[in-house]
């Protein structure tokens, strides 16, 4: 039986009968106000909710290290010394990577500072790096500190874009391009950029082509490989689910793999060939794969909810997840355009299901975006998240999230604006 699209409670839970996605395996946090006793968490684009098997699996690696000590490293049911080497598979599986191109460490913005010791090398002319204009701030100081570090004014070298006008720019400034580094999906508006299109465009232009997925990773399904992405990196606390400051993810190109002379790289304790390490030798020898990238040993502890995550993509799909995501996030958008007050915000995410992920992005009008979360929080039980001054965004997570969670949201945001 169908339901029309009525924008009523019942419907809401109507839907979620049909469509109930994966909420069981996830702690829901209770809401603080509101007539629900959990929240409506639409704020997974910020942090991800806690797999209900993370706990048990962590603590089974805490309790080795009480009970083995230093042999942990070999003797543990999953020993720490190859234990990065676990999340492997998982990972290039979900980025669209063979295993060898992708490495789960660090942080993301660390991750970005050794890909771009790499593949930012400014050249004469060739020297700008080419970011989006609403890039997330940490984006924004990295490159701009990367090009001081070369010697270059920021201000020149860096050149904020409209994600529209990157292609164009391309086409006619590509000759004083060095980088190309824009975020899959865009932080603030939500918007999915057309990957493979700017890599290819970057190229043709002479230019290397990274990108952040901290918003796309878990988000939309991504073909890094195939796409012949240079290098990538992605934080695992939002989408992902691994948990605040979890150890993050980079991808690097199979084909700049193994011995270049002409590619830079920071090397340390981890960067050499697993088999040797213990030799102790003084010269690195960095393996033909993305782990030559690595700095130093995983934190294993961090590194176990990043591993129970992992497993969850697997068993679901990212496939099965986007079509989910295209349902929830397309409900979303019908009740916001249907339930909310002519005039009340301007929704900056693409209307087209095809450009945009979980996310939407509403701007407020004559109303702060701080206020509103923390009214809709208090008043109703609904978790979402705010940029200042005038955004606010939800993300309906296809794994967790609910018709019932965007109904409730929407059902807030009328009675508050």
């Amino acid at each position: 039986m169908t339901v029309a699209l009525t924008g009523t409670e019942a419907e809401a839970h109507h839907l979620d009968r049909a469509d109930p996605g994966h909420r069981e395996l996830f702690h829901i946090p209770p809401a603080v106000g509101g007539r629900y006793p959990d929240t409506a968490y639409l704020a997974g684009n910020s942090l991800g909710l806690q797999p209900r098997a993370t706990r048990e699996q962590l603590l089974a690696d805490v309790d080795a290290w009480a009970r083995l000590g230093v042999e942990g490293h070999l003797d543990a049911e999953r020993p720490w010394l190859p234990y990065h080497e676990s999340l492997t598979g998982p990972a290039a599986r979900l980025v669209g990577a063979v295993p060898a191109e992708t490495v789960m460490m660090n942080s993301l913005t660390v991750n970005l500072h050794l890909l771009m010791v790499s593949f930012y090398r400014p050249d004469g002319r060739r020297d700008r790096i080419v970011i989006e204009d609403s890039a997330f701030p940490s984006d924004s100081y990295a490159v701009r500190s990367q090009a001081r570090f070369h010697g270059l004014d920021p201000d020149r070298a860096v050149v904020r874009l409209d994600p529209g006008d990157v292609l164009d720019y391309l086409a006619a400034e590509g000759d004083t391009v060095a980088l190309v580094l824009l975020g899959g999906v865009n932080y603030l508006t939500g918007e999915l950029m057309d990957i493979p299109a700017i890599t290819e465009a970057g190229h043709a232009a002479g230019a290397v082509v990274g990108w952040d997925l901290a918003h796309a990773v878990g988000n939309v399904p991504l073909r890094l490989h195939d796409w012949d992405v240079d290098f990538a990196a992605w934080c695992t606390y939002k989408y992902l689910n691994a948990g605040p400051g979890a150890v993050a993810g980079a991808f690097v190109h199979e084909r700049h793999l193994g011995a270049r002379d002409d590619l830079p790289r920071f090397e340390g304790w981890w960067s050499t060939e697993a088999g040797t390490r213990f030799e102790m030798a003084p010269v690195s020898r960095p393996p033909a794969t993305a782990d030559a990238w690595q700095v130093s040993n995983p934190p294993i502890f961090a590194m176990g909810p990043v591993r129970t995550s992992l497993e969850l993509f697997d068993q679901v799909g990212m496939a099965a997840l986007r079509e989910r995501s295209l349902r929830l996030t397309g409900y979303l958008a019908r009740l916001l355009a249907t339930a909310v007050p002519d005039g009340a915000f301007t929704v900056l995410t693409p209307a087209d299901p095809d450009r945009r992920g979980c996310q939407l992005s509403v701007q407020l009008r004559g109303c702060s975006a701080e206020d509103l979360v923390e009214r809709l929080s208090r008043r109703h039980g609904v978790v979402a998240d705010a940029r200042q001054p005038d955004v606010v965004r939800l993300a309906p997570v296809p794994l967790y999230s609910t018709h019932h969670d965007c109904w409730r949201a929407v059902e807030a945001l009328a009675a508050e604006l």
